[in-house]
């Protein structure tokens, strides 16, 4: 496919509880999966090595398995492969169109201006629908849960077989229930959880300070970094100034 249509709302709806670096790398993978209309091979090496995204393989595994699905030819993904078929058929009844002539019925009226361009009355900007569908979107909500989901708590199980699921529960909905105003308010809490299951430091390995990075990827784990070590966010504009400000902090602890 040389293009396809990008739905801003059903993007934002669906990414915004992604990291900066976490968004552009899904981006890249849609649109290889676009370019090339076939699933994401399982070794990913190669997909890995064509997107230049060499540094970032741990992102990638993490995209993949939060919005793909992995069968027997490779990773799917069922909005791709929805438009690539309705490209495929479409593209099928344009040819047999153009066989007959591709020109319109005598009933409908053409442009004198533009033969090829049949004139309707129905036509619609697609702007205007795309308003509506805006409108539509869900909005952010705080966290109202009081006890741990069973959803949840079977995700923490699998995912993280060395965590209490109960005790990071008790963490996550202490934390974003301190938060105020927009940061405290998610599109979808149950992705939120997933990230900061992902994010939670081994309770039963012990490493050397700053050996583990996977907290660098993603706001959530900034955020437990700067709780663990103690770091304010007092005068921080964003998630990448509170990372130098943390990095800074093991620097001086590891010179000390």
């Amino acid at each position: 496919m040389y293009y396809y249509k990008f739905n801003i709302a059903d993007w934002h709806l669906a990414t915004s509880h992604l990291s900066l670096e976490e968004e552009a790398i899904y981006f890249r993978l849609i649109n290889y999966y676009y370019d090339t209309e076939q699933a994401i091979p399982e070794e990913t090496q190669s997909v890995i090595r064509r997107l230049r995204l060499g540094s970032y393989s741990e992102i990638v595994g993490i995209i993949l398995k939060e919005f793909f699905t992995l069968e027997s030819d490779g990773w799917h993904h069922k909005r791709c492969d929805d438009e690539i078929s309705q490209y495929h058929d479409k593209a099928e009844v344009n040819q047999v169109n153009g066989k007959k002539g591709g020109r319109p019925k005598k009933t409908q009226s053409v442009s004198k201006d533009n033969p090829d361009i049949t004139l309707t009355k129905n036509h619609k900007p697609l702007t205007i629908n795309h308003s509506i569908e805006v409108a539509k979107a869900p909005k952010a909500k705080r966290l109202s849960l009081e006890e741990l989901p069973k959803e949840w708590e079977e995700f923490c199980q699998t995912e993280r077989k060395d965590l209490n699921p109960v005790e990071v529960f008790n963490q996550f909905r202490d934390y974003w229930i301190a938060q105020g105003g927009q940061k405290g308010a998610k599109l979808d809490w149950f992705a939120t959880w997933r990230n900061w299951v992902r994010n939670q430091r081994s309770q039963n390995s012990v490493s050397k300070q700053g050996d583990d990075k996977s907290w660098m990827f993603s706001n959530e784990g900034i955020e437990a970094k700067a709780r663990e070590l103690g770091v304010s966010d007092y005068g921080v504009a964003n998630h990448f100034q509170l990372k130098d400000k943390i990095l800074q902090v093991m620097a001086k602890k590891a010179m000390a």
